[in-house]
């Protein structure tokens, strides 16, 4: 079984690389730009109205994380499907789920994606192909192995993301999965966005393993850890797995190394680690101004380019905002819809 790292397949020593960037068009680049500030903006919004209190329950930011979401799904095709957990909203957007939708289902109103009823953690997409959006830690890993199992039984050359955390990937449900995916040889790149911290203790104190994505060598499952701080390295380690999977080889490992700016939860202080490591990761490797310097360094854009887009954004989520404040919250009798699924009419 081959597995590697990216570090694995960089230059030979002695080469001179072109810079970052340099073969990739600028509306590319531009895109990659936009959604992650996209997110980036979304979430901070999203903290403001969950300080206002009209964002109840649980609300998980993935503010710090926007490169591993916007990488991927450049790397993928329509049709191919994602499920995460319950820090789901970049993932909802990268995905091209209406920031207007989200956001109102964020705030409990019958204009979000599940009327109001699912908020944070428990909104869906079918047209989308989103598939949560999942409160249990790990319980979506064996759900995404279900989609790919579908998608290979009905033969429609699709792929699944399944997203989990540091923290989930010490779940066993996640090694019964590892087991039945490679089996079954389903299309399903389980990507494991460690952001160092699961809640609240740091992967150094949780698990032994030094690195996670070599664990599915127990199983033959390849993969590749991958820098998750940058949206170029993120789409490159994507399009290989992708076509590991399309090709009919099985699932794909990929750990993406992250970092979340806030903590764990609107709820946690973060006093597990200091302001000037948080501080140390936002000057040093912030994916959106990384992605911001290859643009301007490269001449893809100018910096009224970039201040227009960022006023597109900026109207964009206060639109967001401001509709899921107007729209009216759903009718009690709601709560008893979309329970059960309706029985087909039986053919005579």
């Amino acid at each position: 079984m081959a597995t590697r790292k990216t570090s694995d397949t960089g230059p030979a020593k002695g080469s001179n690389p072109a810079p970052k960037g340099s073969n990739i068009p600028a509306e590319e680049l531009k895109h990659y730009y936009r959604e992650m500030l996209l997110i980036r903006r979304f979430e901070e919004k999203a903290g403001q109205l969950y300080g206002m209190g009209l964002i109840g329950g649980f609300c998980h930011l993935y503010i710090g994380q926007e490169a591993v979401v916007v990488g991927l799904e450049a790397a993928a095709e329509e049709g191919d499907k994602r499920v995460t957990s319950y820090r789901d909203h970049g993932h909802m957007l990268a995905c091209g789920m209406d920031p207007k939708g989200v956001m109102a289902e964020l705030t409990g109103r019958e204009g979000g994606y599940s009327k109001g009823k699912g908020g944070s953690m428990h909104m869906f997409s079918k047209e989308k192909h989103f598939y949560g959006g999942h409160g249990i830690v790990g319980a979506q890993v064996p759900i995404g192995a279900g989609l790919a199992f579908a998608d290979k039984y009905l033969e429609n050359g699709r792929v699944t993301f399944a997203y989990f955390g540091d923290g989930a990937a010490n779940q066993g449900q996640v090694y019964e999965t590892y087991n039945m995916a490679q089996l079954w040889d389903l299309p399903v790149v389980f990507v494991i966005e460690n952001n160092q911290y699961a809640m609240g203790t740091s992967v150094q104190r949780s698990t032994k393993s030094p690195s996670l994505w070599e664990r599915g060598a127990a199983y033959g499952i390849e993969g590749e850890e991958v820098d998750g701080m940058d949206v170029l390295a993120v789409k490159e380690a994507g399009e290989r797995a992708v076509a590991h999977c399309r090709e009919g080889k099985g699932p794909y490992i990929l750990e993406i190394k992250t970092y979340r700016y806030r903590g764990h939860s609107m709820s946690d202080p973060a006093k597990y680690r200091s302001r000037e490591e948080v501080q140390k990761m936002r000057e040093e490797r912030d994916p959106i101004e990384q992605i911001r310097q290859v643009l301007l360094s490269g001449q893809h854009a100018t910096e009224e380019d970039l201040k227009a887009i960022d006023k597109e954004i900026k109207e964009i989520v206060n639109e967001s905002a401001e509709f899921s404040k107007e729209s009216p919250e759903p009718a009690l009798d709601e709560l008893w819809t979309d329970i059960y699924a309706k029985e087909a009419p039986q053919e005579a």
